[in-house]
């Protein structure tokens, strides 16, 4: 398959960087030569300097029957124009990241469509609903919805007051005779691993649990994390993806916004109805003690500066909030802040390119369907073929590598939770959990020999 990625800042080179350990034959365009010095000295792919919206670059990097060219510019208009020029070209398919969502609306007299794009992603609008998730599930670090929401990945800080710490995989398990869940990943002091059943939780550990979401607060309850409800949020950062929120939320639970600039809070205050807009610093420790941030459920730092959004989430959790959520953009925090356990961490970055990967891959037997670059996991939902060794013997008498874990079978819509006698056919969908340089040997299992 050959992709063009047009534009390799955060979002281009993780897209590139993921596919690119595929078989997948990536090229990419970038007028800025540092960006693409990056990409030469990190990434296994053809490099093009140049402007991307430029049919003259465009056909030195052989759009022509490309399978997908993604226009990933932090610029919408050339985004548009680089779409327009690949679809004249030959292009296949073209997805093409825009910020300005007002392009997709019905009245919009410039419609993504009219440019030849097949998918359009709005950054700002997928993380924003990344957060209400989290919003919803205060006690999580990260949560993922897989099949249509009937199943949840979700990550839970294991503290001192946890019942399982101490205890290992297996006896959690065997313990819980009323439901299934899986225990698909953990991570503590920066490396993450793929629990089997001689694992034992320990403290100040994020572990990834999956399960149907119907039975999340009966997994709440084993673990001992009580199961909170989100009903006083404060959001910092009157940005994009603040005022979206607020218009999300602010009929369900009580909204306080809080923006350093005054003229933008009070234009702010006008459009939101039933926000509380604040005009104030969300890193002055006197006004979130004012404001009792101790009492907030949920405190959202949104702020167009990462670093203002880092200071000010800290500071909520220092004071008490009970969850706090800190918007990055640069990706390099990611691991660290999530080490450190003070709160969830959110990325429209990440959100993006976990969106394109997924879109790309759905036309394949397997499909990658989240890269947690962050905990070096990725979700594989994969198909087994007829006569492959898996459908052969039980998931307990395979030689899987142990760095990989088969968590959900989905058999013709019923799901069930994974264990040891669990057999699979070739009519199965199957979720694993990997680290990456697992996938290829995991792979062959699944393969008819």
């Amino acid at each position: 398959m050959r992709i063009i990625i047009i534009g390799v800042g955060e979002v281009g080179f993780h897209v590139a960087k993921a596919l690119s350990q595929e078989n997948f034959d990536i090229t990419i365009i970038d007028i800025d030569p540092l960006k693409c010095r990056r990409a030469t000295e990190h990434l296994d792919v053809i490099v093009v300097e140049g402007n991307g919206a430029s049919p003259k670059n465009l056909l030195k990097a052989n759009v022509e029957g490309a399978d997908y060219v993604l226009a990933l510019t932090r610029s919408d208009e050339v985004n548009l124009i680089s779409s327009q020029q690949a679809h004249v070209l030959g292009a296949k398919k073209i997805i093409a990241r825009l910020r300005n969502q007002q392009y997709s609306e019905r009245d919009s007299i410039i419609r993504p469509e009219k440019f030849g794009v097949d998918l359009t992603i709005h950054p700002e609008k997928v993380v924003c609903e990344e957060i209400v998730r989290l919003v919803c599930h205060p006690y999580a670090k990260h949560i993922k919805e897989f099949e249509g929401g009937r199943l949840l990945m979700i990550g839970l800080r294991i503290n001192a007051d946890c019942k399982i710490v101490g205890s290992s995989v297996r006896s959690l398990c065997e313990s819980c005779t009323d439901f299934k869940f899986g225990v698909v990943s953990v991570k503590k002091n920066g490396n993450t691993v793929i629990p089997w059943g001689d694992f034992i939780f320990e403290e100040n550990s994020t572990v990834n649990f999956i399960v149907k979401t119907k039975r999340l607060e009966n997994l709440l309850e084993l673990i001992g994390i009580p199961a909170v409800k989100t009903k006083r949020i404060m959001i910092s950062g009157g940005s994009k993806i603040g005022r979206s929120l607020a218009e999300e939320l602010q009929d369900k639970m009580s909204v306080r916004m809080v923006e350093n600039r005054r003229d933008k809070a009070g234009i702010i205050a006008n459009q939101l109805q039933d926000t509380m807009v604040i005009h104030a610093d969300g890193t002055d420790v006197e006004f979130l003690k004012s404001e009792n941030v101790h009492e907030i459920d949920s405190y959202i730092a949104v702020t167009e500066n990462e670093r203002t959004n880092l200071l000010s989430g800290f500071l909520a959790h220092h004071l008490g909030v009970k969850q706090a959520i800190m918007h990055m953009v640069t990706t390099d925090y990611l691991p660290i802040i999530q080490e450190i356990g003070i709160g969830a961490v959110v990325s429209k970055n990440m959100s993006t390119v976990n969106t394109i990967i997924r879109e790309i891959r759905s036309d394949q037997s397997e499909v990658s369907l989240i890269t947690f670059d962050e905990l070096d996991v990725e979700v594989i939902e994969i198909m087994p073929e007829p006569g492959s060794r898996v459908t052969q013997f039980p998931l307990s008498e395979i030689d899987y590598p142990k760095e990989s874990i088969v968590g959900v079978i989905n058999h013709h819509g019923h799901l069930s939770i994974a264990r040891g006698d669990s057999q699979l056919t070739h009519e199965d969908t199957v979720l694993v959990f990997a680290k990456n340089k697992a996938v290829p040997k995991l792979r062959k299992l699944f393969i008819k020999p």
